[in-house]
């Protein structure tokens, strides 16, 4: 052990990964992991769109090396659906990696050395501070709402730490772990910021497709292409997945961007695992053009009548005396509980899971300096009436 990298150290379990392990005990009722359901996937779009692609001609391809890039009729298909977006672009701008967690590492490896800082929220995705680890960073504080530092301090304390900022990451809608939804004014607010320190935006819209209530908001990326006159002058990096819209176990993502970033992540791709998995990336574009469409509206029905059912039960059981509040997310997957100050999402999760048999996660997972002690994080697109109409009860008890 005593050889390995210094950034081995930085690796740590993903307490949500950990989590999910509970799910295989029948008796928990959990709001733990964020993570489509299985009743929901279009198995048999994606069982007719293998069948096609193997029993047709394009099963040399499909079971072939593939370029780096990706699969060029997905790419083909992915840039016309940015283009919906507000985001004109072609298939050089899209780069296919094995689900968006790849794209956050390679985005990390691409711009930290170690001691270089990066910009997250306060929380913010646990897999993102994942992917960033690895490549020994130092963290500070993004404030979309205002109240960030001078660009003349942030560039201070990133060279006192050896450094120099790099990049600014975020989920601007319906965040994980928050649900919150970042309007215009902020997301130019970001744009502003990124554009006086002279680094990268990260955007992070894995949720961006599930909206249950609103008007949509243009992504950071859309933004930043009105301003700087098109794509390739952009300082965005825009990170998709059809993970909670088709498949997770598929694996597949894209990142939108310029072609002198795409460029570099493909000599990543080169030199990790080739490419994606051929045939997933060929299968997903088959199914994409049948039924994403309408696949999405199917799951904002369901997911939508959960959120509500999961808000409902919240304020039916919030026990008395005890200040305790939570997010009303817009869409997504995800509620946030805040608890009095004091107390101790960690402790209490210990308790519920040994009295109550409900889980959750612990907010301070999702803070880079390991605060939010007080808050935790519920997921209910696995929550169906009954494991609310148990869990929540349970939970408030615990609370009370």
């Amino acid at each position: 052990m005593n050889l390995l990298a210094s950034r081995a150290s930085r690796m740590k379990a993903s307490e949500i990964r950990e989590l999910l392990k509970l799910l295989d005990q029948p008796d928990i009722i959990s709001f733990a992991g964020g993570i489509p359901d299985p009743a929901l996937f279009p198995a048999d779009a994606i069982s007719a769109a293998y069948s096609s692609v193997l029993g047709g001609a394009e099963a040399g391809a499909a079971l072939q090396y593939q370029v780096s890039e990706g699969y060029l009729p997905l790419r083909k298909w992915l840039a016309g659906q940015m283009g919906k977006l507000g985001v004109a672009c072609d298939e050089g701008n899209i780069f296919i990696t094995s689900g968006s967690q790849q794209a956050l590492d390679y985005l990390g490896k691409l711009f930290l050395s170690p001691g270089d800082t990066a910009l997250v929220t306060w929380p913010t995705y646990l897999g993102a501070l994942q992917a960033f680890n690895a490549y020994e960073p130092r963290y500070d504080r993004l404030t979309p709402d205002g109240g960030n530092m001078t660009p003349a301090a942030y560039h201070a304390a990133a060279a006192a730490a050896g450094g120099r900022v790099k990049f600014a990451y975020l989920v601007p809608d319906f965040a994980n772990p928050t649900g919150e939804t970042l309007g215009v004014k902020q997301r130019e607010a970001v744009l502003d910021l990124a554009g006086d320190l002279d680094i990268a935006i990260i955007e992070d819209a894995a949720y961006r497709a599930l909206r249950y209530d609103g008007e949509s908001v243009p992504p950071i990326l859309a933004l930043d292409c009105q301003r700087s006159g098109g794509i390739d002058n952009a300082r965005t990096l825009y990170c998709g997945s059809f993970s909670k819209i088709l498949s997770p176990g598929m694996r597949v993502g894209w990142v939108c961007a310029p072609r002198r970033v795409v460029e570099r992540l493909v000599l990543m791709k080169q030199a990790s695992d080739l490419h994606s998995p051929s045939i997933n990336q060929v299968a997903m574009h088959r199914a994409a053009e049948a039924i994403f469409d309408q696949h999405v509206e199917k799951l904002i029905g369901a997911y939508r009548a959960r959120r509500d059912g999961l808000l409902g039960a919240l304020e039916a059981n919030m026990p008395e005396g005890v200040t305790w509040s939570w997010s009303r997310p817009d869409g997504g997957m995800f509620v946030w509980v805040t608890l009095p100050e004091g107390a101790d999402a960690t402790a209490l999760l210990a308790r519920s899971v040994r009295e109550a048999r409900v889980a959750f996660v612990p907010g301070n997972a999702f803070h880079a300096d390991g605060t939010g002690r007080n808050t935790l994080r519920l997921s209910f697109t696995l929550a169906d009436s009954r494991a609310v109409g148990e869990g929540i009860p349970r939970l408030a008890k615990l609370l009370g």
